[in-house]
């Protein structure tokens, strides 16, 4: 994944992914849940180059930093919750799209059991 467009594919195949943008008009937040749901992705949609910021747990997110130099704590958030991918092509897709689906499933087990309930995830 480079572009922002192929964020957006992937993100939209998760269960019960939608888009906001409530940091402003450049800064697509990607939650899970209901109205109000929880953020598990972002990113600016005008960066240059694109970059994509996930929940990780702080292992993991030691791990992919020591290995990747796209991959950098996250930018604006927790930095021992988040990282931020550089989607320069260095970082591949499967990790990507992996990294994706469990920063959007730690957003889930977070969730109160009603919470999952009503969305249907158990």
């Amino acid at each position: 994944m480079r572009s922002i467009g192929e964020v957006r594919a992937a993100a939209a195949a998760l269960p019960h992914s939608r888009e906001t943008f409530p940091f402003g008009e450049t800064t697509l937040v990607f939650k899970v849940g209901g109205p109000d749901g929880k953020m598990y992705a972002l990113t600016d949609i005008l960066a240059d180059p694109a970059s994509l910021s996930v929940k990780v747990t702080p292992e993991r997110g030691e791990d992919l930093r020591a290995e990747y130099a796209a991959i950098a704590p996250g930018y604006h958030l927790n930095k021992r919750h988040w990282v931020t991918v550089t989607l320069d092509g260095t970082v591949p897709d499967t990790l990507l799209r992996e990294l994706l689906a469990g920063s959007h499933a730690l957003v889930v087990r977070g969730m109160t059991r009603a919470e999952r309930a009503e969305l249907g995830l158990g």
